[in-house]
Formats: C-alpha cells, structure tokens, sequence
C-alpha cells in the first residue's frame, strides 16, 4: 500500500500546485469582465474577443481546479444522509461511487472530448463571433481538466482503501465536509 500511498501523494501535489495557480484566473476574470463593462458603457466599444477571454478563463477554472476541489474534499455532498454514516461508511460510500460512477465518467468525457479538440486544432476552427478567437485552447482544457479530476479519483480511491483497510487516516477528515462531522464528534 505504500507504493500506491507515495503516488496518490504525487497526484496530490500536482492538482494542489494547478489548483493554487488556476485560481488566479478568477481575479483575472474579473478584471477583464469589469475592463469589458468599462468600456462597453462608458465608451460604448465591446470586443467579442475579450468577452470569449472571459469564457476561457472561466472554463478554465471550472475544468483545472475539479481535481483540486476533491483533492480538498471541498466538492457537493448530501450532508443531511453522510452525516448520519460512520466513518467506515462514509469512506465505502465513497469508494463504490468513484469506481462505479466517477473514474468511468472521466474516462469517456476524455475520449470523447479528445478528438474534438484534435479536429479544432487541426482546422484552426475559430470562433463564429466576428473578432472571436479560436476555439483549441478551449477544447483541449476539456480532456486536460477530466483527466485532472480522474487522476484525483485515483488518489482519493487510493486514500478511502487504505483507511478502510486500516492501513491509513482518514482522508474525509480534511476539506468541508471532514471538518465538520470531526468537530461534531469531538464536541460529544
């Protein structure tokens, strides 16, 4: 199991150091998006180009950071039905939905998505808006962003065994949801 550990840490490091770049983007975004109101009503001049930025750099949060949010356990949970499950539980819940549901998502989105990003790239397909961009940047970040996410499923599937198994802390003790339930066990 300590071989599979030191991967799944591996993973870890690189979605944490892609998170912690990648959210930069937000305070970018938002730069461009208030530039954009700027100039749209106070010199009535709009760029479709720096609009499309705008819808890059959000994708590109959205995609990137997905492996870095279930890295932090920061992803939506039905808190009212795991809170009521041990540990244990919890953990198991976790691992049959990442091997039935999560890891087999990522990989067809990422076959999926793959050749659509080769046919843009290939015919340097451009947006249909006049002054847009092109369209590959956008498109690769969909097979980029799932293999991301599918790689963090390796790693926390890696974590919930170990713990299950004994041979590891609990990894749903981090993140939102963690802290919560562990505060509350504390505090009884």
């Amino acid at each position: 199991m300590t071989p599979l550990l030191k991967f799944a840490h591996g993973i870890d490091w690189v979605n944490d150091k892609i998170g912690r770049v990648t959210i930069w983007l937000v305070l970018v975004a938002s730069v461009i998006s208030a530039g954009n109101a700027f100039s749209r009503y106070g010199f009535n001049l709009s760029s479709n180009a720096m609009l499309e930025v705008q819808w890059y750099l959000f994708s590109a949060v959205f995609l990137l950071c997905s492996g870095y949010t279930f890295l932090r356990n920061e992803h939506v949970r039905i808190d009212l039905v795991s809170n009521r499950l041990s540990a244990k539980s919890r953990n198991w819940v976790d691992i049959v939905g990442i091997v039935l549901f999560l890891l087999p998502v990522c990989y067809m989105i990422v076959t999926m998505s793959w050749p659509s990003f080769v046919e843009s790239y290939v015919n340097d397909e451009q947006s249909s808006n006049a002054g847009g961009l092109v369209r590959w940047p956008v498109r690769i970040l969909i097979p980029i962003g799932f293999t991301l996410l599918g790689l963090q499923a390796l790693s926390e599937l890696i974590k919930r065994v170990a713990f299950v198994t004994g041979q590891g802390p609990d990894p749903l003790l981090k993140g939102g949801h963690g802290e919560a339930h562990h505060d509350e066990e504390v505090s009884q």
